[in-house]
């Protein structure tokens, strides 16, 4: 029988390094996975899930069972490590152009040197983002990939905030559709 998540976090805190490796070992795949379904980008991924894993070591000693179990707890910490990610790229100048050419497909044939990873997904999220109205696609790419909120995104767009977060919510739900009929 395994080592329970929580004595693996317990072994953390107390500074045992193998109980530290199980750890990653253990929940690597997940934290990495939704690292990516954030940031978008495998390299920037790696960087947030090593992110997350440092911040979980970190805080291992005030990890209490009674308010939730491990996963959700790392995977929490990873999802704020990857949000910090993406509002940092926020700051970055928005050009709508550059928003249209990634949407439509034409921003690598502008010149842009990619990895073979990044452009395989890429295409991933152009296949899926084909499936959404043009409005859904832009509004879940100015949430997902820019961070913007709805609100934002409604002033952006000059529609009004209840618009804005169902274009969200619309735009996730059809991307959930899509993503789960591609993993089976």
């Amino acid at each position: 029988m395994g080592v329970s998540d929580e004595a693996l976090v317990a072994g953390m805190a107390a500074g045992d390094a193998q109980a530290a490796a199980g750890f990653v070992r253990r929940f690597q795949p997940r934290v990495y996975g939704l690292a990516l379904s954030i940031v978008g980008v495998p390299a920037t991924a790696e960087d947030v899930a090593q992110e997350a894993f440092v911040r979980a070591w970190r805080f291992a000693g005030g990890y209490d069972p009674r308010r939730g179990g491990v996963a959700p707890w790392l995977l929490a910490i990873a999802r704020h490590a990857a949000i910090d990610v993406v509002r940092m790229r926020r700051d970055q100048p928005y050009q709508p152009e550059v928003l249209l050419a990634m949407i439509s497909g034409t921003e690598a044939a502008a010149g842009g040197e990619w990895a073979a990873d990044e452009v395989a997904e890429a295409d991933r999220i152009r296949s899926a983002l084909a499936v959404l109205s043009r409005e859904q696609a832009t509004a879940v790419v100015l949430a997902i990939f820019y961070g913007l909120t709805a609100k934002e995104i409604a002033e952006r767009e000059a529609v009004p905030l209840g618009t804005a977060k169902t274009r969200i919510r619309l735009g996730m739900a059809r991307l959930r559709e899509h993503f789960e009929v591609l993993d089976e």
